[in-house]
C-alpha cells in the first residue's frame, strides 16, 4: 500500500513537471493576450477539479445517506476540503489573468457570481463539519449542503453559453468557431491529468489523516476509561 502511494506520487509529480513543459515550451504564446494566457490551464484545470470534487462529496454523501457508514462521511469530508483547494486556485487565478485583459480585477457577472457562489458552498460545508458537534447531524447537514454545490456547478459551467457574460466564451466543447491549437490541447490535458492526479493523492491522504486521528480518539477514550476503573 505504501508503494502504491510512493507510485501514484511520483507519477503525479512527474505529470505536473511534463505539464509544465507543455506549458511554457511546447504550446503557442497566444497573439491577443500573449504571456498571460498561460494562466488558462492552471485555472480551467483548477475549476475542473472544483467541478470534480463537489460531485465527489455529493455521491458520498448520497451514500452515507442510503446506506450509513462512518467511512462515506470521511470520504465526503476530505474530498471537500481538498476540492475547496483547487476552486479557491480557480477563483484567484481568474482575477490575475483578468486585470491584464479586461482591466479590471472582478466584475459580478453570472459565470463569476455563480463560481463565487460556489466557492461559498465549498466553505459552508467545511464550516458544518466544524461546527456542528453531533456526527450523525453533522454528516447529514452537510450532505444537504453538498447538494446545493451539485446544483450550483452545471450552472457555473452553463452561465456564460446562457447569459452573455464578460467571462470569455468557451474553446473547449463551444460552437463551431471555438477550439483550441492542438499543441495547447496537449498543454491543457496533461495539465488536468495532473491535478486530477493531485486531487486523488490529496483526497487518499485526507482520508488516511483522518482515519488515523479517530483511532488516536478511541485510543485516548480508552485509556481514560482504564484509568478510571482503576482507580
Amino acid at each position: 500500500m505504501v508503494l502504491l502511494r510512493k507510485l501514484h506520487g511520483s507519477l503525479t509529480l512527474l505529470t505536473m513537471m511534463g505539464a509544465l513543459y507543455a506549458i511554457f515550451v511546447i504550446a503557442p504564446r497566444e497573439l491577443t493576450m500573449g504571456i498571460v494566457q498561460k494562466i488558462f490551464y492552471f485555472h480551467v484545470s483548477a475549476a475542473w477539479i472544483g467541478f470534480f470534487g463537489i460531485y465527489v462529496v455529493f455521491f458520498c454523501s448520497l451514500i452515507f445517506l442510503i446506506k450509513g457508514g462512518r467511512q462515506w462521511d470521511i470520504r465526503a469530508a476530505s474530498a471537500a476540503e481538498v476540492g475547496v483547494i483547487f476552486f479557491t486556485l480557480n477563483l484567484v487565478s481568474g482575477p490575475i489573468w483578468a486585470k491584464p485583459v479586461w482591466g479590471i480585477w472582478w466584475t459580478w457577472d453570472a459565470r463569476l457570481t455563480t463560481s463565487f457562489i460556489l466557492w461559498l458552498i465549498y466553505l459552508g460545508y467545511l464550516m458544518i463539519r466544524r461546527l456542528v458537534e453531533n456526527p450523525e447531524q453533522r454528516a447529514r447537514l452537510s450532505a444537504v449542503v453538498s447538494i446545493l454545490g451539485s446544483i450550483d456547478a452545471p450552472i457555473v459551467y452553463m452561465a456564460n453559453r446562457w447569459w452573455r457574460t464578460q467571462h470569455p466564451q468557451p474553446v473547449v466543447a463551444g460552437d463551431s468557431n471555438s477550439g483550441l491549437h492542438p499543441d495547447m490541447q496537449v498543454a491543457l490535458l496533461l495539465t488536468l491529468l495532473a491535478f486530477t492526479m493531485l486531487f486523488f493523492y490529496l483526497w487518499k491522504t485526507r482520508i488516511n489523516l483522518e482515519r488515523a486521528r479517530e483511532d488516536v480518539d478511541i485510543l485516548q477514550q480508552t485509556v481514560q476509561y482504564h484509568i478510571k476503573e482503576a482507580r
